[in-house]
């Protein structure tokens, strides 16, 4: 089968397209034929090392192991199924829970054998992949494509919504609105939960594309009165934040929250680090929250929200298999609304 592999931590040289065996699938498992796998922003950080501060970097202490096969928001056809797997299954269309873990119930997400598709397993940049049978769920939508844009971005905004509690009625400001994450925050904060959101983006080219996904007010972090704006459009501070970018809205953010605000962040585009007067959290009593994925159980709540037609698909772009490269130098550029997605049969 075709595939792109991961040749160790650097620039986007490291994406080999190569030829190697289709996966065998284990007694537990199913082999996909994949039919389209978004990019996250995770493939491309495990591939740089930005998860990690030291020579190695992945989801788990030893690193990714090289050479790897990137990619974890996966749709496709179940083909062939492992010994201790129903051939019932064989012809389903399924869309990939994005990883393992032996946790309990509840708290999967954060144990400590957590074990991601695409970084710790081969993933979905490939035209075959094999995954355990119980991780399979059915395609909430009917298009291959529109259902693989949710697996991480989604599960990841869902559980960051449910972190904070989101009330009816409530505003949110969500950062980086128009990336993958940031645009299901919008979906799912305002169509799911009924909150009011504020989102904030770079350009206002997007404004309206913003307000369709459920917006209140849409605002650009370019404005010299971001906070002010804000504070001014809420009628006063916010309730909560959902934050994608880090460093660059940090201080914004702490500024428009209200007091008992709460702060949820699950990635930093914007700055890893960050200077914080502890006076801020102490003072206006803030609770903080790091967030990345979810459990199994929200989402299956997500996709049935899919289902239902309360979250929508976004799509900027999409590319053939072998453009893995250029994929991922567009999925950097800033301006684009929504997910980019490899086709592997192009």
């Amino acid at each position: 089968m075709k595939a792109v592999q991961v040749t160790g931590y650097g620039d986007v040289d490291q994406l080999k397209v190569v030829e190697i065996p289709i996966p065998e699938p284990k007694e537990h498992e199913v082999l996909i034929k994949v039919k389209a796998c978004a990019i996250n922003n995770t493939e491309i950080w495990m591939r740089e090392g930005a998860y990690g501060t030291g020579s190695k970097s992945g989801w788990r202490p030893e690193g990714v192991q090289f050479p790897r096969i990137p990619g974890s928001d996966i749709t496709g056809e179940i083909v062939k199924t492992g010994r201790k797997v129903s051939e019932t299954m064989v012809g389903k269309n399924v869309v990939l829970f994005p990883f393992t873990s032996s946790g309990e119930e509840g708290v999967e997400h954060i144990s400590e054998d957590m074990s991601f598709i695409g970084s710790e397993y081969d993933g979905g940049y490939a035209e075959y992949v094999a995954w355990p049978a119980e991780l399979c769920f059915d395609m909430p939508l009917a298009d291959y494509a529109e259902s693989a844009v949710f697996s991480v971005s989604g599960l990841t905004a869902w559980h960051m919504v449910k972190q904070i509690g989101v009330k009816h009625g409530e505003t949110v400001m969500v950062t980086g609105a128009n990336g993958g994450v940031g645009s299901l925050n919008v979906q799912i904060a305002s169509k799911v939960f009924g909150a009011k959101v504020i989102a904030v983006i770079g350009d206002l080219d997007s404004k309206k594309k913003m307000e369709d996904l459920g917006a209140d007010y849409v605002v650009s972090y370019k404005s010299d009165e971001l906070a002010e704006t804000i504070l001014e459009i809420n009628g006063g501070p916010v309730d909560s934040v959902l934050d994608v970018v880090g460093d660059a809205l940090f201080s914004t953010s702490l500024h428009v929250l209200k007091k008992g605000g709460k702060f949820c962040i699950s990635g930093s585009a914007g700055g890893q680090q960050t200077n914080l007067d502890f006076r801020t959290l102490y003072l206006k009593h803030i609770t903080m929250y790091g967030s990345v994925l979810g459990t199994r159980a929200e989402f299956k709540d997500m996709l049935q929200s899919i289902s239902a037609g309360k979250i929508k698909p976004v799509i900027d772009q999409t590319f053939p298999l072998e453009k893995a490269k250029e994929a991922q130098n567009y999925f950097k550029n800033k301006g684009k609304l929504g997910k980019i997605l490899l086709l592997p049969e192009g």
